[in-house]
């Protein structure tokens, strides 16, 4: 197996192979789903094989150890004990799970991001609403915003009545890789403890999550590390763990962190359990450097974009990930009916890439993963200059 630090082998359409993708389509959205390379698909199909064979001695005997043996793995990976690992079935349910943990009262206020995620400022809302509680909004300077500018912005936010801050580490709709550690010491220094929303981070960015200092994190692993849909975890705090219990109380309750979150009545675990799979893949090709590269690639690909279109970046520098945004040049109301619309145009021309409505205007966010090359971003660059 390859060290995560090695050089990668010759990427972008070299690799393809790897991928049961439709070539035919142009593919620049890796971070909506991700996608599931053949190895890990078929470690999966093992582990149902060995479910399915006998059932019975697989949930009482099997699973128990192979979720240890992931968690660890995972734990590694993120700089962390995978005993403070709970693996869920995406990132919205880690969110979830904390929020609807709290015990909030009249007039708490939760904080969260303009750009924060919708399905998660949802949950926000339906807490808050229940306890009689407030969801309040950070604003996040946009295009492209410096490091400073979102740091005062949320410490601006937070007030006595803060509870928690709902922080996305990669914003979904902007792409904008946020300061985590800065964000998440200004929040600390106001006594208010830290939800991080990392649905994009594990396998995009490097992640020592010991050494950030946030109260939780939630991660998907579907999606940059290229594990089976259906995986995903939460990590606690060791000092966070009392109190944080998963959605479906089962035999576990009262036993522990882990007790709790392993059995939450019969499921399928094996997209979690193939998440070693997807670490060993991501590791042999490149790790470290396959993250680098796929950095690189998203901002050549979304300059190359902005050129052609006579337009703008949303940002650049430490700030850029493996995904980019693109503003659209279109005299049209920049709406998320409109930006359906475009999406729903570019999808019949068999090209994978969502438009988002965001801040007054229309935006075009691209992802670079391994398989991708520059050419992808000048054929999506064609397709959209023809489109508008």
């Amino acid at each position: 197996m390859r060290g995560d630090n090695a050089p990668p082998p010759l990427l972008g359409r070299a690799v393809r192979h790897e991928w049961p993708l439709d070539w035919t389509w142009l593919t620049v959205n890796h971070g909506s789903y991700g996608a599931t390379p053949r190895v890990v698909l078929a470690a999966q199909q093992d582990w149902r094989r060995q479910l399915e064979t006998q059932p019975t001695r697989f949930m009482h005997e099997v699973l128990p150890a192979a979720l240890a043996a992931a968690t660890a793995r995972l734990g590694a990976f993120l700089g962390v004990d995978g005993r403070d690992i709970a693996l869920l079935d995406n990132a919205t349910t880690g969110c979830n799970t904390v929020l609807r943990s709290l015990h909030l009262a009249s007039d708490d206020e939760v904080l969260v991001l303009s750009h924060g995620y919708g399905a998660v400022r949802n949950t926000v809302r339906f807490v808050t609403e229940r306890a009689g509680a407030r969801m309040t909004e950070a604003a996040i300077p946009f295009p492209r915003p410096d490091a400073a500018s979102i740091v005062a912005s949320i410490s601006a936010a937070l007030t006595q009545r803060t509870r928690i801050a709902v922080i996305d580490h990669i914003t979904s709709g902007s792409a904008l890789v946020l300061p985590l550690s800065e964000i998440v010491a200004a929040c600390h220094a106001a006594g208010v403890p830290v939800l991080v929303d990392g649905a994009h981070g594990p396998g995009q960015v490097t992640l020592d999550l010991g050494s950030l200092g946030a109260d939780w994190y939630v991660g998907n692993c579907h999606k940059w590390l290229c594990a089976p849909k259906g995986s995903a975890f939460l990590w606690a705090a060791p000092g966070r763990q009392a109190g944080l219990h998963p959605l479906t109380i089962s035999h576990g309750f009262g036993q522990g962190f882990r007790a709790e979150f392993d059995w939450t009545g019969t499921r399928d675990s094996t997209a979690c359990l193939a998440i070693p799979t997807a670490l060993d893949f991501h590791a042999r090709l490149g790790g470290t450097a396959l993250r680098a590269r796929n950095v690189a690639l998203a901002a050549d690909g979304a300059r190359l974009l902005a050129d052609r279109l006579g337009t703008e970046v949303g940002t650049t520098g430490a700030l850029a990930g493996a995904m980019g945004v693109v503003r659209i040049p279109l005299a049209a109301p920049p709406t998320a009916a409109w930006a359906q619309r475009l999406r729903e145009r570019l999808l019949e021309a068999r090209t994978d890439a969502p438009v988002h409505a965001l801040d007054g205007a229309l935006w075009l966010r691209i992802s670079a993963h391994a398989y991708n090359d520059l050419a992808d971003y000048e054929a999506l660059a064609d397709t959209v200059a023809a489109l508008i």
